[in-house]
Protein backbone atom coordinates (compact mmCIF):
# COMPACT_ATOMS: atom_id res chain seq x y z
CA UNK A 1 0.00 0.00 0.00
CA UNK A 2 5.03 3.15 0.23
CA UNK A 3 4.99 2.99 0.40
CA UNK A 4 2.98 4.51 0.69
CA UNK A 5 1.78 1.75 0.01
CA UNK A 6 -1.37 1.80 -1.34
CA UNK A 7 1.11 0.47 -1.90
CA UNK A 8 1.16 1.09 -0.23
CA UNK A 9 -1.43 3.78 -2.47
CA UNK A 10 -0.95 6.92 -4.01
CA UNK A 11 1.14 9.43 -5.77
CA UNK A 12 1.30 13.02 -6.91
CA UNK A 13 -1.17 15.04 -9.25
CA UNK A 14 -2.35 14.32 -12.86
CA UNK A 15 1.33 15.64 -14.67
CA UNK A 16 -0.23 15.67 -18.45
CA UNK A 17 -2.49 14.19 -20.49
CA UNK A 18 -0.30 11.62 -22.07
CA UNK A 19 2.25 11.27 -19.52
CA UNK A 20 5.80 12.39 -18.78
CA UNK A 21 8.68 11.02 -20.29
CA UNK A 22 12.05 9.73 -18.34
CA UNK A 23 15.34 9.98 -19.34
CA UNK A 24 16.99 7.47 -21.63
CA UNK A 25 20.48 6.42 -21.10
CA UNK A 26 21.03 3.88 -23.73
CA UNK A 27 18.32 4.37 -26.36
CA UNK A 28 21.21 2.48 -28.76
CA UNK A 29 20.65 -0.44 -26.97
CA UNK A 30 22.32 -2.23 -24.31
CA UNK A 31 25.07 -4.62 -25.52
CA UNK A 32 24.55 -8.23 -25.27
CA UNK A 33 21.54 -8.00 -23.87
CA UNK A 34 18.34 -10.12 -25.37
CA UNK A 35 16.06 -8.39 -27.92
CA UNK A 36 14.38 -5.87 -27.90
CA UNK A 37 16.83 -4.16 -25.29
CA UNK A 38 19.65 -5.29 -27.60
CA UNK A 39 18.41 -2.60 -30.63
CA UNK A 40 16.86 -0.04 -27.76
CA UNK A 41 13.85 2.28 -28.42
CA UNK A 42 11.45 0.11 -25.54
CA UNK A 43 8.50 2.14 -24.20
CA UNK A 44 6.93 1.14 -20.90
CA UNK A 45 3.99 3.17 -19.60
CA UNK A 46 3.39 3.76 -15.61
CA UNK A 47 -0.20 4.41 -14.51
CA UNK A 48 -1.10 5.08 -10.99
CA UNK A 49 -4.68 5.55 -9.00
CA UNK A 50 -4.13 7.30 -5.66
CA UNK A 51 -3.05 10.36 -4.71
CA UNK A 52 -1.54 12.26 -1.35
CA UNK A 53 1.02 9.98 0.63
CA UNK A 54 4.44 9.18 -0.56
CA UNK A 55 4.80 5.60 -1.66
CA UNK A 56 4.22 5.89 -4.85
CA UNK A 57 6.37 9.00 -5.41
CA UNK A 58 8.66 6.64 -4.48
CA UNK A 59 7.81 3.43 -6.14
CA UNK A 60 7.60 6.29 -9.23
CA UNK A 61 11.65 7.01 -8.72
CA UNK A 62 12.43 3.29 -8.80
CA UNK A 63 10.23 2.12 -11.44
CA UNK A 64 12.26 5.57 -13.63
CA UNK A 65 15.77 4.86 -12.27
CA UNK A 66 15.38 1.09 -13.54
CA UNK A 67 14.27 2.44 -17.08
CA UNK A 68 17.07 4.55 -17.56
CA UNK A 69 19.30 1.96 -16.60
CA UNK A 70 17.58 -0.37 -19.50
CA UNK A 71 17.54 2.64 -22.06
CA UNK A 72 13.58 2.18 -21.63
CA UNK A 73 11.32 5.58 -22.66
CA UNK A 74 8.61 6.03 -19.61
CA UNK A 75 5.98 7.57 -19.45
CA UNK A 76 4.07 8.05 -16.22
CA UNK A 77 0.08 8.76 -15.87
CA UNK A 78 -0.40 9.82 -11.86
CA UNK A 79 -3.88 9.52 -10.84
CA UNK A 80 -6.91 11.02 -8.83
CA UNK A 81 -9.21 8.17 -8.21
CA UNK A 82 -10.92 8.48 -10.70
CA UNK A 83 -11.23 4.93 -12.75
CA UNK A 84 -12.61 6.87 -15.70
CA UNK A 85 -9.06 9.09 -15.95
CA UNK A 86 -7.29 5.61 -15.65
CA UNK A 87 -9.74 3.99 -18.47
CA UNK A 88 -8.28 6.86 -20.90
CA UNK A 89 -5.17 6.72 -19.66
CA UNK A 90 -4.52 2.90 -20.50
CA UNK A 91 -5.67 3.68 -23.51
CA UNK A 92 -3.54 6.17 -24.69
CA UNK A 93 -0.79 4.39 -23.33
CA UNK A 94 -1.81 1.58 -26.08
CA UNK A 95 -1.94 4.68 -29.01
CA UNK A 96 1.90 5.62 -27.72
CA UNK A 97 2.99 2.11 -28.76
CA UNK A 98 4.26 0.93 -25.90
CA UNK A 99 5.34 -2.83 -25.52
CA UNK A 100 4.45 -2.78 -21.37
CA UNK A 101 2.54 -1.08 -18.83
CA UNK A 102 2.66 -0.95 -14.87
CA UNK A 103 -1.03 -0.54 -13.47
CA UNK A 104 -0.62 0.91 -9.82
CA UNK A 105 -3.61 0.64 -7.94
CA UNK A 106 -7.21 1.06 -9.18
CA UNK A 107 -10.81 -1.02 -9.52
CA UNK A 108 -9.59 -3.91 -11.43
CA UNK A 109 -13.86 -4.00 -12.40
CA UNK A 110 -13.35 -0.53 -14.22
CA UNK A 111 -10.53 -1.19 -16.23
CA UNK A 112 -10.54 -4.77 -17.02
CA UNK A 113 -11.96 -4.35 -20.84
CA UNK A 114 -9.29 -2.13 -21.55
CA UNK A 115 -6.58 -3.63 -19.92
CA UNK A 116 -8.18 -6.58 -22.25
CA UNK A 117 -7.43 -4.01 -25.24
CA UNK A 118 -3.82 -3.69 -23.80
CA UNK A 119 -3.10 -7.60 -24.03
CA UNK A 120 -5.05 -8.18 -27.47
CA UNK A 121 -2.01 -5.30 -29.01
CA UNK A 122 0.49 -7.90 -27.58
CA UNK A 123 1.33 -5.33 -24.68
CA UNK A 124 2.85 -7.03 -21.44
CA UNK A 125 1.17 -5.71 -18.42
CA UNK A 126 2.47 -5.89 -14.58
CA UNK A 127 0.12 -4.75 -11.88
CA UNK A 128 0.27 -3.84 -8.07
CA UNK A 129 -2.87 -3.40 -5.72
CA UNK A 130 -5.53 -4.00 -8.32
CA UNK A 131 -7.31 -7.70 -8.75
CA UNK A 132 -8.04 -8.39 -12.90
CA UNK A 133 -9.26 -11.50 -13.91
CA UNK A 134 -6.64 -12.05 -16.55
CA UNK A 135 -4.05 -15.16 -16.20
CA UNK A 136 -1.49 -13.39 -18.48
CA UNK A 137 -0.66 -10.49 -15.96
CA UNK A 138 2.29 -10.22 -14.16
CA UNK A 139 0.99 -9.63 -10.56
CA UNK A 140 3.86 -7.97 -8.47
CA UNK A 141 2.47 -8.01 -4.70
CA UNK A 142 3.92 -7.80 -1.49
CA UNK A 143 3.52 -11.01 1.24
CA UNK A 144 0.52 -8.88 2.57
CA UNK A 145 -0.23 -11.47 5.43
CA UNK A 146 3.61 -11.84 6.79
CA UNK A 147 3.68 -7.98 6.44
CA UNK A 148 1.02 -7.67 9.07
CA UNK A 149 2.22 -10.67 11.28
CA UNK A 150 5.97 -9.08 11.67
CA UNK A 151 4.06 -6.19 13.47
CA UNK A 152 1.40 -8.12 15.51
CA UNK A 153 4.57 -10.33 16.42
CA UNK A 154 6.12 -6.66 17.79
CA UNK A 155 3.15 -6.00 18.98
CA UNK A 156 2.86 -8.84 21.32
CA UNK A 157 6.42 -8.58 22.47
CA UNK A 158 6.44 -5.28 23.06
CA UNK A 159 3.04 -5.46 24.97
CA UNK A 160 1.62 -8.87 25.58
CA UNK A 161 -1.09 -10.92 24.45
CA UNK A 162 -3.93 -8.40 26.25
CA UNK A 163 -3.46 -5.04 24.67
CA UNK A 164 -6.38 -2.82 23.70
CA UNK A 165 -6.48 -1.93 20.19
CA UNK A 166 -7.48 0.32 17.69
CA UNK A 167 -7.72 -0.37 14.46
CA UNK A 168 -7.52 1.36 10.90
CA UNK A 169 -8.84 0.04 8.53
CA UNK A 170 -10.72 0.90 5.00
CA UNK A 171 -12.21 -1.89 2.84
CA UNK A 172 -11.50 -2.11 -1.05
CA UNK A 173 -8.12 -1.55 -1.29
CA UNK A 174 -6.15 -4.87 -2.17
CA UNK A 175 -3.61 -4.57 0.11
CA UNK A 176 -5.63 -3.62 2.87
CA UNK A 177 -8.19 -6.45 2.26
CA UNK A 178 -5.19 -8.78 2.66
CA UNK A 179 -3.85 -7.48 5.76
CA UNK A 180 -7.52 -7.44 7.27
CA UNK A 181 -7.56 -11.10 7.29
CA UNK A 182 -3.86 -11.81 8.81
CA UNK A 183 -5.34 -9.23 11.96
CA UNK A 184 -8.92 -11.22 12.01
CA UNK A 185 -6.89 -14.22 12.26
CA UNK A 186 -4.55 -12.84 14.92
CA UNK A 187 -7.61 -11.55 17.23
CA UNK A 188 -9.16 -15.28 17.21
CA UNK A 189 -5.76 -16.69 17.90
CA UNK A 190 -5.05 -14.03 20.91
CA UNK A 191 -8.36 -13.97 22.41
CA UNK A 192 -7.21 -11.51 25.28
CA UNK A 193 -6.62 -9.09 22.52
CA UNK A 194 -9.47 -6.85 22.44
CA UNK A 195 -10.68 -4.13 19.35
CA UNK A 196 -12.12 -1.21 21.01
CA UNK A 197 -12.60 0.25 17.70
CA UNK A 198 -12.26 0.84 13.90
CA UNK A 199 -11.64 3.88 11.64
CA UNK A 200 -9.96 5.27 8.90
CA UNK A 201 -10.62 7.38 5.32
CA UNK A 202 -8.75 7.19 2.16
CA UNK A 203 -9.13 10.29 0.07
CA UNK A 204 -6.62 13.44 -0.51
CA UNK A 205 -5.68 14.05 2.91
CA UNK A 206 -5.66 10.64 4.77
CA UNK A 207 -3.15 11.37 7.03
CA UNK A 208 -5.19 14.64 8.64
CA UNK A 209 -8.83 13.32 8.23
CA UNK A 210 -7.40 10.00 10.16
CA UNK A 211 -5.95 12.74 12.91
CA UNK A 212 -9.38 14.27 13.29
CA UNK A 213 -11.12 10.80 13.36
CA UNK A 214 -8.63 9.18 15.77
CA UNK A 215 -8.76 12.18 18.29
CA UNK A 216 -12.52 11.46 18.23
CA UNK A 217 -11.71 7.69 18.94
CA UNK A 218 -9.34 8.72 21.96
CA UNK A 219 -12.23 10.42 23.64
CA UNK A 220 -13.97 7.96 23.40
CA UNK A 221 -12.02 4.95 23.89
CA UNK A 222 -9.42 6.20 26.79
CA UNK A 223 -8.02 2.44 27.26
CA UNK A 224 -6.55 2.21 23.44
CA UNK A 225 -2.65 1.24 24.17
CA UNK A 226 -2.02 0.17 20.94
CA UNK A 227 -2.96 1.54 17.08
CA UNK A 228 -2.50 -0.92 14.35
CA UNK A 229 -2.05 0.80 10.89
CA UNK A 230 -1.74 -1.12 7.90
CA UNK A 231 -1.34 1.82 5.99
CA UNK A 232 2.20 4.16 6.87
CA UNK A 233 -0.69 7.23 5.72
CA UNK A 234 -2.76 5.87 8.59
CA UNK A 235 0.30 5.23 11.05
CA UNK A 236 1.19 9.55 10.47
CA UNK A 237 -2.73 10.02 11.10
CA UNK A 238 -2.42 8.10 14.81
CA UNK A 239 0.95 9.81 15.48
CA UNK A 240 -0.52 13.52 14.77
CA UNK A 241 -3.10 12.69 16.93
CA UNK A 242 -1.39 11.03 20.00
CA UNK A 243 0.86 13.67 19.67
CA UNK A 244 -2.08 16.47 19.92
CA UNK A 245 -3.63 14.43 22.52
CA UNK A 246 -0.34 14.12 24.51
CA UNK A 247 -0.84 10.29 24.93
CA UNK A 248 3.09 8.84 23.90
CA UNK A 249 3.79 6.93 26.86
CA UNK A 250 0.33 5.58 26.65
CA UNK A 251 -0.38 4.33 23.01
CA UNK A 252 2.33 2.58 20.82
CA UNK A 253 1.66 2.96 16.56
CA UNK A 254 2.73 -0.79 14.56
CA UNK A 255 2.09 0.13 10.68
CA UNK A 256 3.06 -1.15 7.40
CA UNK A 257 5.12 0.62 4.47
CA UNK A 258 7.67 3.12 5.37
CA UNK A 259 9.47 6.41 3.74
CA UNK A 260 11.83 8.83 4.67
CA UNK A 261 9.04 10.94 6.34
CA UNK A 262 8.00 7.90 8.30
CA UNK A 263 11.80 7.17 9.23
CA UNK A 264 11.80 10.37 10.43
CA UNK A 265 8.74 10.69 12.36
CA UNK A 266 9.80 7.03 13.91
CA UNK A 267 12.85 8.68 15.16
CA UNK A 268 11.60 11.89 16.82
CA UNK A 269 11.97 11.91 20.36
CA UNK A 270 9.43 9.99 22.74
CA UNK A 271 7.12 9.05 19.28
CA UNK A 272 4.56 6.50 19.76
CA UNK A 273 5.49 4.84 16.18
CA UNK A 274 7.52 2.30 17.35
CA UNK A 275 7.55 -0.31 14.75
CA UNK A 276 6.35 -1.19 10.61
CA UNK A 277 7.00 -3.38 8.30
CA UNK A 278 8.21 -2.79 4.77
CA UNK A 279 9.34 -3.61 1.65
CA UNK A 280 11.58 -0.71 -0.38
CA UNK A 281 8.82 1.05 -2.88
CA UNK A 282 11.37 1.73 -4.85
CA UNK A 283 12.52 -1.35 -5.26
CA UNK A 284 9.43 -2.60 -5.66
CA UNK A 285 8.56 -0.22 -8.31
CA UNK A 286 11.79 -1.09 -9.95
CA UNK A 287 11.02 -4.75 -9.54
CA UNK A 288 8.06 -4.34 -11.75
CA UNK A 289 10.10 -2.68 -14.43
CA UNK A 290 11.91 -5.70 -14.46
CA UNK A 291 9.18 -8.38 -14.66
CA UNK A 292 8.03 -6.13 -17.86
CA UNK A 293 11.32 -6.42 -18.92
CA UNK A 294 11.98 -9.87 -18.67
CA UNK A 295 8.12 -10.54 -20.15
CA UNK A 296 9.68 -9.29 -23.17
CA UNK A 297 12.37 -10.90 -23.56
CA UNK A 298 11.04 -14.20 -22.74
CA UNK A 299 12.92 -14.87 -19.75
CA UNK A 300 9.85 -14.24 -16.89
CA UNK A 301 8.98 -17.85 -15.66
CA UNK A 302 6.11 -17.08 -13.20
CA UNK A 303 3.81 -14.32 -13.69
CA UNK A 304 2.65 -14.46 -9.70
CA UNK A 305 5.89 -12.33 -7.87
CA UNK A 306 5.79 -12.22 -4.13
CA UNK A 307 8.47 -9.62 -2.50
CA UNK A 308 9.09 -10.52 1.33
CA UNK A 309 8.53 -7.92 3.22
CA UNK A 310 11.31 -6.80 6.47
CA UNK A 311 10.29 -5.68 10.52
CA UNK A 312 11.91 -2.48 10.61
CA UNK A 313 12.03 -0.88 14.66
CA UNK A 314 12.28 2.32 15.89
CA UNK A 315 14.73 1.07 18.09
CA UNK A 316 17.09 -0.28 14.79
CA UNK A 317 16.80 3.45 13.41
CA UNK A 318 18.30 4.76 16.38
CA UNK A 319 20.49 2.68 16.88
CA UNK A 320 22.07 2.67 13.33
CA UNK A 321 21.57 6.14 12.58
CA UNK A 322 19.08 5.66 9.98
CA UNK A 323 17.64 8.77 8.29
CA UNK A 324 16.50 8.11 5.34
CA UNK A 325 15.39 5.59 3.57
CA UNK A 326 18.15 5.13 0.97
CA UNK A 327 20.10 4.61 4.63
CA UNK A 328 18.29 1.89 5.41
CA UNK A 329 18.57 0.29 2.06
CA UNK A 330 22.27 0.34 2.74
CA UNK A 331 22.30 -0.60 6.36
CA UNK A 332 19.29 -3.34 6.14
CA UNK A 333 20.19 -5.42 3.71
CA UNK A 334 16.85 -7.54 3.17
CA UNK A 335 14.73 -4.18 2.86
CA UNK A 336 16.37 -3.53 -0.79
CA UNK A 337 15.43 -5.91 -3.84
CA UNK A 338 18.20 -5.89 -6.34
CA UNK A 339 18.34 -9.54 -6.66
CA UNK A 340 14.18 -9.86 -6.92
CA UNK A 341 13.36 -10.54 -10.51
CA UNK A 342 16.29 -9.91 -12.78
CA UNK A 343 18.59 -11.56 -14.71
CA UNK A 344 22.45 -11.13 -15.74
CA UNK A 345 22.17 -8.92 -18.54
CA UNK A 346 20.23 -6.28 -16.33
CA UNK A 347 22.33 -6.66 -13.08
CA UNK A 348 25.62 -5.42 -16.24
CA UNK A 349 23.28 -2.68 -17.41
CA UNK A 350 22.33 -1.20 -13.75
CA UNK A 351 26.14 -1.59 -12.69
CA UNK A 352 28.34 1.70 -12.87
CA UNK A 353 30.74 2.29 -15.89
CA UNK A 354 34.18 2.32 -14.85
Amino acid sequence: MKRRTLLGLATGTLLAASGIMSGIASAQGISGAPAPFDKGGVKVALIVYLSGGDYYQNYEAGVKRQADKLGIELRSFQGRQKPDEQREQIRQAINLGVSGIIIAGGKGEAVSDVVQEALDAGIKIAVQNITLPQKEIIVIDQDESKQLNLVLEQAVKDNGDDFKAGYIYVEGFPALDKRDVAWQAFKKSHPGVSQLAQWGAVDDTPAQTVANQTAAVFRANPDINVVLAPWDEFARGAKIAVDEAGLNDQVKIYSVDVSTSDIQAIREPNSPWVATSAISAAGTGAAALRAIALSLTGELKETNILLPPTLITRQFLLDNDVKTEEELNAKLPEFALEHAVTAEWITKAAAPSN
